[in-house]
């Protein structure tokens, strides 16, 4: 099962280092409670492993990992449960509301940016502990148009928490949160918040669910009364009823159900074992004999579906009113998988890309991928997620993606808000090192192989966007921010036009780049104008012509000569290269000391078509002949002979424009279908494709950028807010002469103002 192909994601995620309860029964436990971090993960450990000892040395500590990530529809109480987990694994003292009615705030909520957009945890990974296993939270971004970033944060999870309202139910930004999981194959729990609120119905969200998000899902709480009522909760796996007593819900106990629930809760552990054993084989042959099912037998089905991502367990409770977290969190011991128990995949280097499989333990070769940079006190400090060997302290590791050798000078675990340092860390964890220069996405290995975890090929920028700082002090910090975004995300470019001297930045998207330039403004206080979206068209010719070009002039002292004979063509359309210059010149009719002026000429020559001004591809310039003279003759010469000669014979050649055309898939309820269908025909798109999923229309259509700017606007608009689409570079293709006339006219009259 290899996780996360190439589509873009939204918001998510927040992970824990632990594993399966049960585990404690097994005979290393003892290895790993309090003295982990002493034990030295040298190779010869395992020659030392005793004879009793069956399984590696580091399978104890894997189980006791586990990563997830929580996600939400806004407002559903994602930040007051991350608060209380938080709270209840000692990883703060005490507890602040959200809306910070007691001016402090919750404590994930520290930038304006968090406060406005939704909760974003503030360091990537954040270290706690809950009942001897580990627990890290992390940091994913929440921004459909980051593909590659996207992808990056996912890969980092292995399983996650929906959080659904009670009252509100599924609603849309839950639909997209869960597709985003499903296309990425991360198991989830589920959990329904808010059971003190006025109108919750938790089976009217578990029917939602069901319908909505095609779960194929069961309660395994249930709750103990509803709305001001709610008092506690019943496990049905366990069949024992749970209190919550302190001030702050910290102390949770077990009780007897409440006589009038016995029956209800008997229906309910029916329905919750038939729904497992629909997909447990296991399970099912007890069911089908009608054999009693004990609560360790249940909670091992329920794990093994879960980790297959065939059923999703689902959890009640009231973050707000602290009940039902400490069952949760049970939960994700229980149900979500360890590191080993999910396939990760790298990419051979040396083999075309080639998918590779990790065994995620730390007897293979280091692979660790840089998933997030954080500009520290002490320089940058660059998160890592280990997947396969050991990282050490003072070891050299190398960057795949730039070939350099690093020193590791400082290894640290985020816990709390201090840094604690370590001296290693071995496959399944998350640490930080400092000082080493890297950028986000970047694998490091220690040179047995060359895996890296994303593809290394960027896709190329569709869409730039001229800006520049407001006020002319900012200046430094306008390039500081500039050069920490291209690192961070390397589909990002900054470029200098060279006519107008303004900076220019490209990106994927309209949201990619407005949301770089909404962080220069809160993350670096630097205001900047936007021009307006420019779509890089191309320029081609599409036929043979010949060029035959004498530069000369006459001052005082040497002149200039040079005469460049020969022609130009267009290359096939499958060629890689984008620009070829051949010299087939016979004989000593141009000195050869020359011909590299004319070369480059004629590459500078192709930066500006003369029809809108963007660079020319896909063209090869053979020199037949020339002329030279021995005294006027210069590199300088040829070169102007070059330039000239091109901009004569371009006309002659049938150049035409070129726009980017994208691969755009739109999901939308099938109501909407024809609404849509006729918008984006009316933008001179092709549809592809177009297919059906449950109660959604998938449509694929081919559509050039030029046409969708401000799409995202008008697709809400037109489904009612229900309609999300992804879009990606395809290819360049030939305008029609109506807008190739268009363009031609809006670009003379540009530079007729100038």
């Amino acid at each position: 099962m290899a996780r996360f192909p190439k589509s873009p994601a939204p918001n998510l995620l927040f992970r824990l280092f632990s594993s399966n309860k049960r585990s404690s029964s097994s005979p290393t436990t003892a290895l790993l409670t309090g003295d982990f971090h002493i034990r030295q993960f040298s190779s010869g450990n395992a020659a030392r492993a005793t004879k009793d000892e069956k399984e590696p040395w580091w399978k104890e500590s894997m189980n006791k990992l586990r990563n997830i990530g929580i996600s939400a529809h806004i407002d559903s109480g994602k930040t007051t449960l991350t608060e209380r987990v938080l709270f209840y694994t000692g990883r703060i003292h005490e507890i602040h509301e959200v809306r910070g009615r007691d001016g402090v705030g919750a404590k994930m909520d520290s930038m304006d940016l968090e406060r406005e957009k939704g909760i974003t945890i503030q360091s990537a990974a954040t270290y706690c502990t809950w009942k001897d296993y580990k627990v890290n939270i992390i940091d994913t971004p929440g921004h459909v148009d980051f593909t590659i970033e996207v992808e990056r944060a996912l890969r980092v999870l292995d399983g996650a928490i929906l959080v659904l309202c009670s009252v509100g139910g599924v609603q849309s930004q839950s639909i997209t949160v869960d597709r985003q999981m499903r296309r990425y194959e991360v198991p989830r729990v589920a959990f329904i918040n808010k059971l003190d609120r006025m109108g919750a119905d938790p089976w009217k969200v578990l029917n939602q669910a069901r319908a909505k998000l095609r779960h194929h899902s069961a309660a395994v709480q249930v709750p103990i009364g509803l709305e001001e009522h709610f008092q506690g909760l019943i496990d049905l796996v366990h069949t024992k009823a749970y209190f919550f007593h302190g001030s702050s819900g910290e102390n949770v106990v077990a009780g007897d159900i409440p006589a009038d629930m016995v029956e209800l809760v008997e229906d309910k552990r029916r329905e919750l074992i038939e729904t497992v054993s629909e997909v447990d084989d296991e399970l099912a042959e007890k069911f089908l004999n009608d054999e009693p099912v004990s609560a360790t037998e249940l909670e091992e089905a329920i794990r093994r579906a879960t980790i297959a991502q065939k059923f999703v367990p689902v959890f009640m409770g009231s973050a707000f009113k602290n009940k039902g977290v400490q069952p949760l969190l049970d939960g994700v011991l229980s149900y979500l998988p360890c590191p080993t128990e999910v396939n990760n995949y790298a990419l051979d280097q040396n083999n075309n890309e080639e998918r590779v499989t990790l065994t995620g333990s730390p007897d293979g070769p280091l692979v660790a991928l840089a998933f997030k940079l954080e500009e520290g006190r002490f320089g940058q400090l660059t998160y890592l997620r280990v997947y396969e060997g050991v990282i050490k302290k003072g070891e050299f590791i190398i960057n795949v993606n730039t070939g350099k050798r690093i020193k590791v000078p400082r290894l640290v675990r985020m816990h709390s808000n201090d840094m604690e340092d370590i001296q290693e860390a071995h496959a399944g964890e998350i640490v930080a090192v400092f000082g080493v220069e890297c950028a986000s996405g970047d694998t490091f290995t220690n040179g047995a192989v060359k895996y890296t975890m994303t593809s290394m090929s960027v896709p190329e920028p569709v869409m730039s966007l001229a800006v520049k700082p407001v006020s002319k002090d900012s200046g430094g910090q306008f390039s500081k921010a500039l050069n920490r975004f291209q690192k961070e995300d390397p589909t990002f470019r900054v470029g200098l036009d060279p006519e107008s001297g303004q900076t220019i930045i490209s990106g994927m998207g309209e949201l990619h780049l407005d949301i770089y330039v909404e962080r220069m403004r809160r993350e670096y206080k630097v205001d900047a104008t936007v021009g307006k979206p420019r779509v890089n068209f191309r320029e081609t010719i599409t036929q043979r012509a010949e060029f035959d070009y004498l530069h000369k002039k006459q001052s005082g002292g040497s002149g200039q000569y040079g005469r460049v004979t020969g022609y130009v063509e267009p290359l096939p359309p499958d060629s890689k290269e984008k620009f070829e210059f051949e010299n087939m010149i016979v004989g000593q009719a141009i000195p050869s000391g020359f011909i590299p002026a004319i070369e480059k000429g004629f590459k500078e020559a192709a930066n500006s078509g003369s029809l809108i001004g963007h660079p020319v591809e896909n063209l090869r310039i053979v020199l037949t002949d020339g002329a030279s003279h021995a005294v006027d003759s210069s590199e300088l010469a040829f070169k102007m002979a070059a330039i000239y000669a091109f901009r004569l014979c371009y006309s002659a050649a049938k150049p035409v424009i070129l726009e980017p055309v994208m691969l755009v898939e739109l999901k939308v309820p099938t109501e909407f279908q024809g609404t849509v269908a006729g918008d984006i025909n009316k933008r001179k798109g092709i549809i592809v494709g177009n297919d059906q999923e449950g109660d959604d229309s998938v449509i694929q259509a081919h559509v050039p950028l030029n046409n969708m700017f401000g799409y995202s606007t008008s697709l809400r608009s037109m489904t009612q807010g229900k309609g999300e689409f992804t879009m990606e570079y395809k290819e360049h293709c030939a305008v029609s002469n109506e807008v190739q006339t268009q363009l031609v006219n809006t670009y003379n009259a540009s530079k007729a103002t100038e």
